[in-house]
């Protein structure tokens, strides 16, 4: 099926569900759901929900909001709960489908409070290829539907489709949410979540492209794209991030020779 079939396809499941609460991160899939939603149902049909706590950064928050006012819809930032679960703060290898199973309930009480009875998110048939368990959450929950997926398209359309929608996003680079950087068991809380956030937010003006601090208790992990991994080895900056981490609270800085991987954390799954 090419990728205008698909576009016709996902306008028809709109109309089919009417009036949609898309669950809203800022990011490629979310903004181009939610721009999809409003050219087939028209923004008086379509909410838009950011879910906040210490898993989403400042500058993620930001984005979000103006995204929502230039995509022209009812946007609203509702507070989520997951650090209240011991199940989720655990930090085993179904971390996500707690995280998931928890927002979406509190998103599809609120949007169906409004009148919204449908809530829709933004996987692809993409992510299918990756380790995902929130995407059982989803399943489990009647009123939760995945519109991207349900019609076939691939991270690319969606990519493609955003460009000729003039969206900010269409090259935006692809993001996890904090919790992804935390070694599996390690107990999640706000506090390594900000050590995580304050130390890409430090790398960032350093290097292009894809960039993720991996938190394995005293220890960074520092994966970036592979050019750019002499750049942060010269000794200034090596001594300047060495310096910086410390600060935040890591004892020990690594730079991954590898470079950044999807998924990295997942890796040692087949060994835990």
């Amino acid at each position: 099926m090419d990728t205008e079939k698909k576009i016709r396809k996902l306008d028809e499941i709109f109309q089919t569900l009417g009036k949609v609460a898309v669950a809203f991160s800022g990011g490629v899939d979310s903004t181009f759901l939610l721009a999809a939603a409003v050219r087939a149902l028209g923004a008086e049909n379509v909410l838009a929900a950011t879910a906040v706590s210490a898993t989403l950064t400042d500058e993620e928050r930001t984005e979000a909001l103006e995204l929502g006012r230039r995509i022209g819809v009812e946007h609203v930032l509702l507070a989520t709960d997951e650090f209240q679960n011991e199940a989720f703060t655990a930090n085993d290898p179904d971390r996500c489908y707690y995280c998931k199973k928890i927002r979406f309930c509190s998103l599809a009480g609120w949007a169906d409070a409004r009148g919204f009875h449908w809530v829709v998110e933004g996987s692809n048939v993409d992510d299918d290829e990756d380790y995902r368990p929130g995407s059982r959450a989803v399943a489990e929950l009647d009123t939760v539907r995945s519109p991207l997926k349900e019609a076939g398209l691939t991270k690319a359309e969606i990519r493609a489709v955003s460009r000729q929608w003039d969206l900010p996003t269409w090259e935006k680079l692809s993001a996890a949410c904090l919790a992804s950087r935390i070694e599996y068991y390690l107990p999640l809380t706000p506090e390594r979540l900000k050590q995580v956030e304050e130390a890409e937010k430090f790398l960032r003006p350093l290097c292009k492209g894809q960039l993720r601090v991996r938190h394995h208790g005293t220890l960074a992990r520092i994966e970036v794209e592979p050019d750019a991994v002499s750049t942060l080895a010269e000794p200034e900056n090596a001594q300047n991030i060495t310096e910086k981490f410390k600060a935040l609270g890591f004892s020990h800085v690594t730079l991954d020779l590898s470079g950044y991987r999807m998924g990295s954390m997942n890796r040692d799954l087949e060994n835990i």
